[in-house]
């Protein structure tokens, strides 16, 4: 896992800064000026102004009775932190700006029977979202943490790297499925180095794709840190699950995967879609996270509470009565959101 982290860094110090300002080349002269010189009051020395711009973005979809709704202007909603009103400043939908996914592809041994539909569907889905402009890339976790493709816009290489996905069960050393001494299968690592060490330097709007049954085993993270990690980076989690309780025992006892990823997927504002073993309900489940994305949109605003602290703060939106907002639970205050913690 630590080799993975390590290649997930290098490949980011790859990559020249994200949308950074041009600066102007140290070799040049200063262009003169010329402005008589200021002078300086010994008992007033000069400050220096500091403009700190704290923006939070906020996506979001909105559902009635009859589906998403698409023609919602920025009076017709309202968000509170921490149950304070915030002056929304920018609201516009967002379907056409550039998107980074990445896909979470279970391998561990409890999936030997979905695999081959998750690889199947999840191509087609990459095929039908990816744009020139998007990116994505694919991770593999079972006893291992691997990343199987890094950032790429095109369907075909994230396919040829899915189609080349295999089950591991570390048979020999033990697994979470097998009868020697567990192994696990690292979903919440996987989480957390996806969310933290990839998509936290990325701008737009960022999503992560699990397909799971989602049972951790073995993980050093936790579902906390997991679920801190993605709101860090602004990520919003759908969790397809694919689950197979049989395969923990007689009638799943110790199978506590559903309740695990629903709290995941609700506090970064996204999902959980159950579609057991069923190869259409996965193909549809891959069609409403396409319907979600197009109908998603971006509420921008400078929180009244302007300390960079750290701390977690609550967000609730509100479209309107008979609606149903899905948007993330809250976010970190804090002063480096790209940086470390």
């Amino acid at each position: 896992m630590r080799l993975f982290a390590a290649a997930v860094v290098v490949c980011l110090c790859l990559v020249p800064a994200l949308r950074a300002q041009e600066a102007p080349s140290p070799d040049m002269p200063p262009p003169a000026s010329d402005a008589p010189a200021q002078p300086v009051d010994s008992n007033n020395p000069m400050e220096t102004l500091k403009v700190n711009v704290n923006l939070v973005n906020l996506y979001f979809s909105v559902r009635d009775k009859n589906g998403y709704i698409t023609n919602l202007t920025k009076n017709d909603c309202h968000i509170d932190e921490d149950h304070a009103p915030q002056t929304i400043k920018k609201f516009t939908q967002e379907k056409n700006l550039p998107l980074t996914i990445g896909i979470l592809l279970d391998t561990s041994g409890s999936q030997q029977n979905v695999l081959p539909m998750e690889q199947a569907s999840g191509a087609e889905f990459l095929k039908d979202v990816l744009t020139p402009k998007d990116e994505a890339f694919l991770i593999s976790f079972d006893i291992n943490v691997n990343l199987l493709a890094d950032y790429t816009n095109s369907p075909r290489e994230i396919q040829r790297a899915m189609d080349k996905a295999e089950i591991n069960t570390g048979a020999g050393t033990g697994s979470v499925t097998g009868n020697a001494t567990p192994r696990g299968t690292l979903l919440y690592d996987a989480v957390f180095l996806a969310a933290h060490d990839k998509l936290r330097q990325e701008a737009g709007r960022k999503i992560l794709v699990i397909l799971t049954d989602g049972q951790d085993e073995g993980s050093q993270e936790t579902l906390k840190t997991a679920t801190e990690a993605a709101q860090k980076s602004n990520a919003i989690v759908y969790v397809i699950l694919l689950a197979d309780p049989y395969a923990y025992g007689s009638f799943g006892i110790g199978y506590t995967g559903s309740a695990a990823m629903d709290k995941l997927a609700k506090d970064t504002g996204g999902r959980v879609i159950n579609v057991g073993r069923n190869t259409k309900k996965l193909q549809e489940a891959f069609d409403q996270i396409q319907d979600e994305l197009r109908t998603q949109y971006l509420a921008s605003y400078t929180p009244t509470n302007l300390k960079l602290d750290g701390t977690f703060r609550s967000l609730q939106v509100d479209c309107g009565k008979d609606t149903k907002v899905q948007a993330r639970r809250g976010y970190y205050a804090m002063a480096n959101p790209l940086g470390d913690d």
